[in-house]
């Protein structure tokens, strides 16, 4: 038999250990992380392997794509009120339609986060953009005088439960970064979202006046094919494996299933995860209250007009952007996650007591940076302790239970809102506040959460 052919003929090579010994000393020269590791490892199709691209454009897209999911996302809620109005939809369908959003959202981020996990980081996003493609579509349809428009506009909330482009990207990153860039890979989300707020919100109140209310849907739905796409020739099959943090998941053991919700729920058994996810749950519920009935406090505490109202969010708009996407990265290189994460919670506190005390929309204007660098490290450093705390093959499924905190705040949100504006007034949020973070501190502070290093590593 004829031996098989290589690549380098070996008449002309050096000794085998001297061979050994410069492919060594070349591995260690090269960036730790330049390959992926799903190449690295021989994983997927040839032709698949040769369509994606090395990690610092892995990373580069993945952050693109985070932010036309954002724009298209905000574009969607600056046409979505004044469709349901043409609808003749009243306040309580037009609740029903956006606890209908909630809802799916909050029970299928799980599960896709352990689909991303299983079949990989190009097949999650590629579900993502197509789901986020057909909910486009029946938006744009319900436009149509033609066709049954109340119909479409719930039906178009169906595909939410596919919709979650930002585990997605949030599992790429933290699959991708060291340990300790994570944060900052995680907070620079925050610039996306950013970019999502403000290009969002502009194009869809400009295309709807120049081109009509269905413009802003379709030009949505084109952004998410082209995203699918992207996606699809682009992203890596699988961005979990060997690196330098990293070890893939145990190859030849037992896979369970997606929708096996015992596999989902035993990672909140793991060591150093359930108290974490609490606080992350907790401390950030009662803040979750106030923005949820923001646009009603506005409107009768405030007195503010739409303009003026637009005004305030896109300044705290900008002010996520900066703290998630500049701030937080910095203080996480300095600092220790647990002493950011308690720092938040102090800050949430004294935001809270202030709260109680405001009149007027100055005063929150002056309490707005507090409020926001305390939801961006919160929501920062819990993802990032609790993927450092879960294997290499679980953190999409652990972000997929991260991403449930805020549709479970969109959710009970304006029931409990209601409720406490009501019968209290809006210095309730700020006691609520300050009295669910002060008590969590205490915890924090007489029973520290364990400093975990990276499981993968």
């Amino acid at each position: 038999m004829h031996p098989p052919q290589k690549d380098f003929h070996p008449r002309a090579g050096p000794p085998a250990s001297l061979a050994l010994g410069s492919r060594q000393g070349l591995r260690q020269r090269l960036p730790r992380m330049e390959r992926l590791p799903g190449a690295a490892q021989g994983q997927g199709p040839p032709a698949a392997q040769g369509r994606t691209l090395g990690r610092p454009r892995v990373l580069l897209l993945t952050y693109a794509l985070a932010s036309v999911e954002f724009s298209c996302l905000f574009m969607q809620f600056s046409v979505l009120p004044y469709l349901s109005r043409r609808l003749g939809l009243d306040s309580v369908a037009f609740g029903y339609l956006q606890t209908t959003f909630g809802m799916l959202q909050l029970l299928g981020g799980p599960v896709f986060g352990r689909f991303a996990d299983q079949r990989g980081a190009r097949a999650a996003f590629t579900v993502s953009f197509l789901a986020a493609s057909a909910l486009y579509l029946l938006l744009t349809a319900a436009c149509s005088p033609a066709l049954p428009g109340v119909a479409l506009l719930f039906a178009s909330r169906l595909p939410a439960l596919f919709m979650h482009t930002l585990p997605a990207a949030q599992m790429v990153l933290t699959d991708l970064s060291a340990p300790e860039e994570r944060p900052a890979a995680l907070g620079r989300l925050g610039l996306c979202f950013g970019v999502g707020v403000i290009l969002g919100s502009l194009l869809g109140g400009t295309l709807s006046s120049a081109c009509g209310i269905q413009c802003p849907s379709f030009v949505a739905f084109v952004a998410n094919l082209l995203g699918a796409v992207l996606s699809f020739t682009c992203i890596p099959a699988n961005t979990k494996g060997a690196g330098a943090h990293g070890q893939a998941a145990p190859a030849g053991g037992p896979q369970t299933g997606v929708f096996d919700l015992k596999a989902i729920s035993h990672l909140l058994l793991q060591p150093g995860v359930l108290p974490v996810f609490l606080v992350k749950v907790i401390s950030g519920f009662p803040s979750g209250l106030f923005m949820v009935m923001f646009s009603i406090i506005s409107m009768d505490f405030f007195q503010l007009e739409a303009a003026q109202a637009s005004y305030l969010s896109s300044f705290f708009g900008v002010l996520q952007m900066v703290v998630q996407g500049l701030v937080v990265g910095r203080l996480s290189s300095r600092f220790s996650d647990t002493a950011l994460l308690q720092a938040s919670v102090l800050v949430f506190s004294v935001v809270g007591l202030a709260m109680a005390l405001m009149s007027s929309v100055f005063h929150f204007c002056l309490l707005m940076p507090g409020l926001v660098f305390s939801l961006c490290t919160l929501s920062v450093v819990t993802d990032s302790m609790l993927t450092k705390a879960v294997s290499a093959s679980d953190t999409g499924t652990m972000l997929g239970l991260c991403a449930t905190v805020q549709p479970l705040t969109r959710t009970l949100g304006p029931t409990v809102g209601g409720l406490l504006y009501r019968s209290f007034g809006v210095s309730v949020f700020g006691h609520v506040q300050f009295a669910v973070n002060f008590l969590v501190l205490l915890v924090l502070w007489r029973q520290p959460l364990p400093l975990k290093r990276d499981k993968v590593r």
